[in-house]
């Protein structure tokens, strides 16, 4: 193929001349074509054909391998690359090589920081997952007195009682599996409070937490079980862009409701109330206050949530009796087989999901406050892994907390050695503390979770996404309704919905604009973003945003068709020259397929039918290539396709020069 440029004939017009010291430049104006004698054109490059099997290599490539994990271990002996493989699983024997004594003191504090944090926090995480301190969920379920403290009650209340190490393994084991397998320096690991209630709301859906304690502790063992195999499996094979079809304004709304949920469960602690709902949507639980407020009620209570006096001697309820010590192995408690796999499975997978997003996003934040580079899919190794080995040591689902994160951060971590620390002081408590938390009452862990995820709440977040994507607010909005009216199963269906319809409507209807030439330039430019932009007379510049694929060209086509009939009507009604050249600007045209090829050839024959030629400027490597292949390219003729639009528009002004 003759690939030098083509020199256009000078043509004189009416207009006078000008000539220009930049003998490359032709500038164009509406009214008239000012063109130099002697034109250079470009021609658009065809890149050289691939080979199949290395094109295919390149795209898995690109796709899976976009940073390369593999070079590293090129030119290495087999002794160094066993050491690289061993750091790449452990990343703790890379950085820990530089570790020293002034990162352990900000490490040992921050670690004790969040140690403060983390035990009253995991019990109250653990009532959202219906692990909560009236219900026996470690080894068989144990039936014991608890006092009611209420002078107007004479009765003996008996509840299931709570073993404390069952949630609080959650803050021994992960974040010791983290610290040695995590990239982020950062991340507080433990339960979080989105996840306890997913969890929570998803298993009691298929388990009665009080009817069928047993049954339902397995169930939340072999869900956090499966959490971690979708979330490792996601990191093995480098699938970890499929959490980013969850928006981020998605998540910030879904975040958003599941507070609101969450504080408005927190009311029957907080309140005293026994008989209390167990949907999660607001009607039903502020019908369910209400309806309690006569007589269900306790100020005792209510005044020790509120003020936090006192609450030793005025709680309602005192758990007697916490056991000791780390749990035994839950291997055998996981449903490898029977009717609860496929139940566990599936609520593992959701509840991965979420966890892994919320992760990923707090690890990101911190990295970048701090300039460092936080690997995706090693956090999805590590923090799968931790949840595997989690449910085999009766812990339920862990992942990234916020709160914890941030006063982790704030108290000034170096690596995630604060885990460590974190680990070995629950550790101790587990071990010889435990006594003191049998006092703890349920009004005050109702507000240790209420004051925990008012701060998920993130107006700032919610305003910016409104001024920025009305549609990503649409979103957000709906993702919050959704879990505030009706479960939090819905509100992450219809953020999941909502993100997906994002992303069709995107690809389906991509955006298309009209260009004009900037006085006194060659660059041409949206007419509506710059009103000083001109059209040019007889020429119809059409630019498509978008790749060209089946899902939207046939859209592609018909827009152009209407961006042309629109054009005509407008130039008849002033009297003007009809459209004689359909220039369609591809530079963001970063594919096109079978179908693309398609509607822009039925575009060329509606376009000859109305005597108008059809123009193609700078179409990229991937998509000149498709043209020539297709023979769409000497269909419409090689000497149609332009570099730049500018050349474009230069080829068609002499022939209009002579007609005008």
């Amino acid at each position: 193929m003759n690939m030098e440029p083509s020199i256009s004939a000078p043509v004189h017009s009416t207009d006078k001349v000008h000539e220009s010291k930049d003998m490359d430049t032709i500038s164009l104006s509406s009214s008239h074509c000012q063109a130099h004698d002697t034109p250079h054109i470009h021609k658009v490059g065809i890149p050289p054909k691939q080979n199949l099997l290395k094109e295919i290599k390149a795209t898995v490539k690109e796709t899976f391998f976009a940073d390369d994990p593999l070079r590293p271990f090129k030119d290495q002996t087999g002794s160094k690359r066993f050491i690289l493989v061993m750091q790449t699983i452990f990343p703790i024997l890379e950085w820990g090589r530089s570790y020293n004594i002034t990162k352990f003191r900000g490490d040992i504090i921050a670690g004790l920081t969040i140690a403060s944090l983390c035990i009253p926090q995991d019990i109250a995480y653990a009532k959202l997952a219906n692990l909560d301190p009236q219900y026996g969920l470690c080894k068989s379920p144990t039936v014991y007195f608890l006092h009611c403290i209420d002078l107007s009650c004479s009765s003996t209340c008996i509840y299931t009682c709570y073993c404390l190490k069952c949630l609080s393994d959650s803050s021994f084991v992960p974040p010791l599996i983290y610290a040695l397998m995590g990239s982020s320096r950062d991340i507080a690991i433990g339960p979080v409070a989105v996840v306890s209630l997913l969890l929570g709301t998803l298993l009691q859906n298929e388990v009665d937490s009080k009817k069928e304690a047993e049954t339902y502790r397995r169930l939340a063992f072999t869900a956090t079980f499966f959490a971690g195999i979708t979330q490792a499996t996601l990191g093995f094979f480098r699938l970890g862009f499929l959490i980013d079809f969850l928006s981020h304004a998605a998540v910030v709304g879904f975040m958003g409701g599941a507070a609101i949920t969450i504080a408005l469960q927190q009311l029957k602690g907080l309140l005293g109330i026994q008989v209390f709902t167990k949907k999660t949507d607001i009607v039903s639980v502020l019908h369910s206050v209400f309806v309690s407020a006569h007589h269900g009620w306790n100020w005792q209570t209510i005044v020790i949530g509120l003020s936090f006096l006192a609450f030793l001697l005025f709680a309602k309820y005192i758990v007697k009796y916490i056991e000791k010590g780390i749990n035994p192995s839950s291997v055998k408690e996981i449903y490898f087989s029977g009717q609860y796999l496929p139940k566990g499975f599936k609520i593992g997978v959701v509840a991965g999901m979420i966890g892994l997003t919320e992760a990923i996003a707090i690890g990101r934040t911190f990295a970048s406050m701090k300039d460092y580079q936080l690997d995706g899919n090693k956090e999805m190794v590590a923090l799968g892994t931790m949840n595997i080995v989690g449910s085999m040591t009766s812990c339920y689902v862990a992942t990234g907390s916020f709160s914890r994160s941030a006063v982790n951060y704030m108290a000034g971590c170096q690596t995630a050695v604060s885990n460590i620390v974190m680990s070995f002081i629950v550790f101790l408590t587990l071990q010889f503390i435990t006594p003191l938390f049998k006092y703890t009452p349920n009004a005050i862990l109702a507000a240790i979770i209420i004051s925990a995820v008012l701060g998920l709440v993130d107006f700032e977040a919610a305003i910016l996404i409104w001024k920025i994507d009305k549609f990503d607010f649409i979103a957000c909005i709906g993702a919050f309704f959704g879990v505030v009216f009706s479960s939090v199963e819905i509100g992450l269906l219809i953020a999941v919905a909502i993100s997906f319809a994002k992303i069709l409507l995107q690809v389906t209807r991509p955006r298309t604009a009209i260009l004009g030439n900037l006085p006194g330039t060659t660059v041409y430019r949206n007419i509506q973003q710059y009103p000083g932009a001109t059209k040019v007379q007889g020429v119809l510049i059409v630019r498509v945003d978008s790749a060209i694929y089946f899902s939207n060209s046939n859209y592609v086509k018909e827009r152009i068709l209407r961006w042309l009939v629109d054009e005509e009507e407008e130039l008849k009604a002033s009297y003007q020259p009809k459209i004689q050249f359909l220039i369609v600007e591809m530079s963001p045209v970063t594919d096109i397929d079978t179908s693309g090829i398609h509607a822009l050839e039925e575009l060329h024959k509606s376009l000859q039918k109305r005597d108008v030629q059809l123009i193609l400027s700078n179409p990229g490597p991937v998509v000149i290539n498709k043209l020539h292949e297709s023979n769409f390219a000497n269909t419409i003729g090689e000497d149609k396709i332009f570099l730049t639009v500018a050349d474009a528009v230069a080829s068609c002004c002499p022939k209009l020069a002579t007609e005008v």
